[in-house]
């Protein structure tokens, strides 16, 4: 039977091997934690290779990312269905190894990380995930779900101001099964950390309400065993622990930061498995080694008995067990179009002036009513983003339920938690924020678009109309910001209707959306049934005219009632004006050719687009023909109808900008 340094110095030469070969990548990290991931994953991770997607099975997350070839190794070697070729065309095009580990590429990889920090913010909201379960679909003799969530970080991830946003939270929410461990080797790109990061961690994270085990000795096994058995039985903190390690170890780049981000070089190597005592050429891994971390068997015993205890469950408590299924298949309730007619119904009747955001909350007081996988939440600011409903009941970290999280001051802690939720499935979440505020929570968008979440966010506040709280507060840029992320939808309707078709069409997209509502009230604007049917595709006629249209009024949120009383002045001088609303402009893209050259004629070169935002994006529906009326400079402190009026956002200047266009 083979060592346990043996079988850690396994993931050692597989990450070595695989880099060189390369000629890219960061052996460092996947040197100095092998030990860690050797006393986890042969003692104590409960996992089952043969199905990555094991409900109960627990999770992972590699937060310092860059360390991948660690979590390849460990894929590989235990038996998911990633081969030695795999792990040989490490970093290479269209491989199942990339760079650093993105979810839904990789068999057995929980998140996407390599932005440090996140990776750990997420296991918070996968941690949380796991006990909003627990509580609602366990039952006395049946622990159905009952599962830790682990994660592996750097110093660099806790330098990150994520991290601290994210695990203050954790430790509130009381999340004692979230066990994170942190490889501390006080090294990072720059060289020794002691330059720049000399906080007492400990003390920190104690402050935060977790239990902290450690320092210990990273490469000692029965030292890393005790660990997780402490962690383990404090139930009510989550557990860092905290592993002093060598990065680069055994190498002869040991403790130093040129082993961080780049080959070790053959004659390092060649040393290095000396150091170890291995005489094996590259990438092959002795039998009795590959035998030692195999899990298939382990894995397919775990998983059999949490069928069976399934089964009975499902016996004793039927409904239960086809509701889990269904949330954690992300199937939609049997309810779901009949709530959606419902609340459209409501929306189309409604005849008084009122904020998107007000029409948002409406729509939230109907789908949460009909959807228990709806968590929401807000970064502070409930009140004013509508995000509470008559069905959110905030959650309580002491009895483990509720639906509505008070993230605090931290939209990027709020976002990197949701996409955790999201990830872990068997909730759909939600939260809200002002829109100039999106930039500090950007990243985690990004992430979310590149994993395809299935996340929510309600942006309010979208524009100069804030009024008085002046430029800091009046997003310009963001809304472009957002909709160039590849695979996010941004909506930003124009009225009650719109919003409903927005959340409804947010609910049933797979991947991430950004919902853009304002602050003042807008007008209910007159529609008949086609054109509401026609919301759903993104972009459509509001109001046409009588023969072929001469010019082209395209607007979105706000803008929209001013570009009809536009059409309005410039119809009585004969001119023939269609209306286009463009709420998603992402849903209008993927619409076939027909549909947008219906919409948008390209015989029609007289075009004016109207968003009270960066004008850039709006060039490639208007050409170099046309005319946009947008902000390209930031807002100022005043009453919204004041800033309108300053910043051209009138009637008069839209049919001005119209007319010099058809001279």
């Amino acid at each position: 039977m083979p060592t346990r340094r043996q079988l850690a110095d396994a993931l050692r030469v597989l990450s070595m091997d695989a880099i060189e070969k390369a000629k890219s990548g960061h052996p460092g990290a996947p040197l100095g934690m092998a030990d860690m991931a050797e006393a986890l994953w042969r003692h104590g991770f409960r996992h089952n290779p043969n199905n990555p997607q094991w409900i109960d099975r627990d999770r992972f997350v590699l937060s310092n990312g860059h360390a991948s070839m660690l979590l390849y190794a460990l894929l590989h070697l235990t038996g998911y269905a990633l081969s030695i070729q795999d792990i040989r065309d490490f970093r290479q095009l269209g491989s199942k190894t990339p760079g650093h580990p993105e979810f839904g590429v990789t068999p057995g990889v929980d998140a996407t990380t390599g932005p440090l920090g996140q990776g750990l913010a997420m296991a918070c909201g996968m941690a949380l995930a796991e006990r909003l379960l627990a509580n609602t679909f366990n039952r006395p003799d049946f622990p159905l779900i009952d599962h830790y969530t682990y994660c592996f970080c750097g110093d660099g991830c806790l330098m990150e101001g994520v991290t601290q946003e994210a695990c203050s939270l954790a430790g509130t929410w009381r999340l004692g099964k979230l066990i994170v461990y942190y490889d501390a080797n006080g090294i990072s790109i720059d060289g020794k950390i002691d330059a720049w990061f000399t906080e007492d961690t400990t003390k920190r994270f104690e402050a935060m309400q977790w239990q902290v085990i450690g320092p210990i000795d990273g490469h000692n096994p029965e030292a890393l065993d005790a660990a997780l058995l402490a962690a383990k039985k404090d139930t009510q903190r989550p557990s860092l622990i905290v592993c002093q390690t060598h990065i680069g170890f055994g190498s002869n780049k040991e403790d130093s930061e040129t082993s961080h981000g780049a080959p070790l070089g053959e004659e390092s190597i060649a040393l290095a498995k000396a150091q170890y005592g291995w005489e094996d050429p590259p990438f092959v891994i002795p039998a009795s080694i590959q035998e030692a971390w195999d899990a298939k068997e382990a894995g397919a015993t775990l998983e059999k008995a949490w069928n069976e205890l399934f089964a009975r469950y499902s016996q004793a408590y039927p409904d239960s067990a086809k509701e889990l299924t269904r949330r954690m298949r992300g199937d939609l309730p049997e309810t779901f179009d009949e709530c959606c007619q419902h609340l459209l119904t409501t929306m189309l009747a409604k005849t008084d002036s009122l904020a998107t955001r007000k029409h948002s909350q409406a729509c939230l007081e109907a789908f949460t009513a009909c959807m228990p996988e709806l968590i929401g939440g807000s970064a502070d600011l409930s009140g004013s983003v509508g995000t509470m409903t008559r069905h959110t009941e905030t959650f309580d970290p002491v009895q483990g339920h509720g639906n509505y999280l008070y993230y605090g001051v931290r939209e990027f802690g709020m976002s990197c938690i949701m996409n955790g939720l999201a990830l872990h499935k068997g909730f759909i979440p939600y939260a809200g924020t002002f829109l100039s505020f999106a930039d500090q929570a950007k990243n985690a968008l990004r992430l979310a678009a590149m994993m395809q979440t299935h996340c929510i966010w309600v942006f309010t506040h979208d524009s100069i109309g804030v009024g008085e709280d002046g430029p800091t507060h009046q997003p310009i840029e963001q809304i472009a910001s957002l909709r160039i992320i590849p695979g996010m939808e941004v909506w930003r309707p124009c009225d009650g209707p719109e919003t409903a078709l927005a959340w409804q069409c947010a609910l049933t997209h797979t991947g991430p959306t950004s919902l853009i509502l304002s602050r003042q009230g807008l007008p209910a604007l007159p529609r008949d049934p086609e054109t509401t049917a026609h919301i759903a595709k993104g972009g459509y006629i509001l109001r046409d005219c009588q023969g072929d249209p001469q010019l082209l009024l395209i607007a979105t949120g706000s803008e929209v009632a001013l570009a009809l009383e536009a059409a309005d002045v410039l119809a009585k001088e004969g001119i023939l004006v269609r209306v286009v609303s463009m709420p998603c402009v992402e849903r209008f893209e993927k619409q076939n050719s027909a549909w947008r050259d219906f919409v948008l004629p390209p015989s029609v070169r007289a075009r004016v687009a109207i968003e009270a935002g960066s004008p850039s994006y709006w060039y490639r529906y208007v050409g170099l023909d046309g005319a946009i009326l947008g902000m390209d400079t930031f807002g100022c402190s005043g009453k919204a109808k004041d800033l309108r009026k300053h910043f051209g956002f009138t009637v008069d200047h839209v049919v001005s900008e119209a007319l010099a266009l058809l001279r």
